[in-house]
């Protein structure tokens, strides 16, 4: 299993956040357009370096998984709010063939997650469960095979990559499996969505317009 963590500007959390990371496991840091140490920082904590100057999460997710050497690839935020510990349990899921992807369900810390992106994410999870996609949560968190997840060919290269990834993979017919992992405050600053009412209503806005057109608003 390859990590591929997505950053903007994540120098301050990047160094506790690799320390974390599962032993042994190759580790792919795409730089999303940062105006930070984020590069350098990485390479000098033994991660590779792909540059995304594209800006978006969807955009820097596309550009790890092309880049990826490792058939199982995991993704997760470089910001230090996600326990590395649920890779593990994610990855048996995936590798052992039980599923085709595993998804992350946040279990928040006090004061980890704003009320007002949590209530976002329930309304949208609710809906998705209504369609027969089985999860609690669109969390920032997965592992999958990294061939399956291109040929899904997610086009949003914006907010709304991890709702169309679980909406497409619904429409094929995956096997998912969804693991609790610990949702901490983030390191270095706050979130670029949940972090601010306008970062969670331009995640909202691009979500929207996925549902939207699968006729779920």
């Amino acid at each position: 299993m390859e990590i591929v963590l997505p950053c903007l500007d994540e120098a301050a959390a990047l160094p506790a956040v690799l320390a974390e990371l599962p032993a042994g496991r190759p580790v792919l840091v795409v730089d999303n357009g940062s105006t930070d140490d984020t590069a350098a920082v990485a390479a000098a904590h033994g991660a590779r370096v792909v540059h995304e100057p594209r800006r978006g999460y969807g955009a820097a997710v596309h550009a790890g998984l092309l880049a990826a050497r490792d058939e199982v690839v995991a993704v997760l935020d470089g910001d230090g709010s996600l326990d590395p510990a649920a890779l593990a349990p994610m990855a048996e899921a995936v590798e052992s063939g039980r599923a085709d992807l595993a998804v992350g369900r946040r279990v928040p810390a006090p004061g980890a997650w704003p009320w007002h992106a949590r209530a976002g994410n329930a309304v949208i999870a609710a809906l998705l469960r209504a369609r027969g996609v089985p999860v609690h949560d669109i969390a920032p968190i997965r592992v999958g095979r990294r061939r399956d997840l291109l040929a899904l060919g997610v086009a949003d290269r914006g907010f709304g990559y991890p709702l169309e990834l679980l909406l497409r993979a619904g429409a094929a017919g995956w096997r998912l499996h969804e693991v609790d992992v610990a949702y901490r405050p983030r390191a270095g600053g706050r979130s670029k969505v949940s972090g601010s009412v306008r970062g969670t209503v331009r995640a909202a806005r691009d979500m929207s317009r996925l549902l939207a057109a699968q006729g779920l608003r």
